[in-house]
């Protein structure tokens, strides 16, 4: 029965058997759990990508900086954090190893002197032409693979998706607090 476990111990003697109540929780089951999924199919798309990052002395985080930065000319560090999903200590971290292969650049913000900015330097800007080529013989495995009317459907959905959720206010140990209601096209 989905969403039941049942945990059968052996007795020290080793003859007898407990069996202990099977345990039963008021939610999904975890495979169905959205961020389960999430996971997984982030999992089944870089799983394609990290051999070639890899080949390229690259870790996953700083591929995302990277990319980050490419499209923009600088950024200050707090920003960056946030577009690059990555946590200040990590970052700090990724930027000084990023920094000391001169892939990126650093200087203080002419405004607040205690904020940093960054930006990719011409070093870095020729590591993603390096990689460019690969990473996209990689989406168009994908695309081939999955289709590009999904693709570009499930990039909607996933905008849609992110956008909805950023609509729901969680505060502390608060329940999330549905959006006003509003009709979604």
């Amino acid at each position: 029965m989905p969403g039941r476990s049942t945990m059968v111990r052996k007795k020290s003697s080793g003859k007898a058997r407990t069996k202990i109540g099977a345990r039963r929780v008021p939610m999904r089951e975890f495979s169905r759990s959205l961020p389960m999924s999430l996971l997984r199919a982030r999992e089944a798309v870089m799983r394609h990508f990290r051999a070639s990052l890899r080949d390229h002395g690259l870790t996953e985080q700083q591929w995302r900086i990277l990319r980050a930065l490419t499209s923009i000319d600088a950024i200050e560090v707090t920003e960056l954090a946030r577009v690059a999903f990555l946590l200040g200590p990590s970052l700090s971290r990724i930027l000084r190893d990023l920094e000391t292969r001169h892939l990126i650049e650093r200087r203080t913000a002419k405004a607040d002197l205690r904020r940093g900015v960054v930006s990719i330097s011409a070093r870095g800007l020729k590591l993603i032409e390096a990689v460019a080529p690969s990473s996209e013989a990689i989406y168009a495995a994908i695309t081939q693979c999955y289709g590009a009317r999904q693709l570009a459907e499930l990039q909607e959905m996933l905008h849609a998706l992110e956008g909805s959720l950023s609509e729901l206010q969680v505060s502390g140990d608060e329940k999330p607090k549905p959006p006003s209601k509003r009709k979604f096209a």
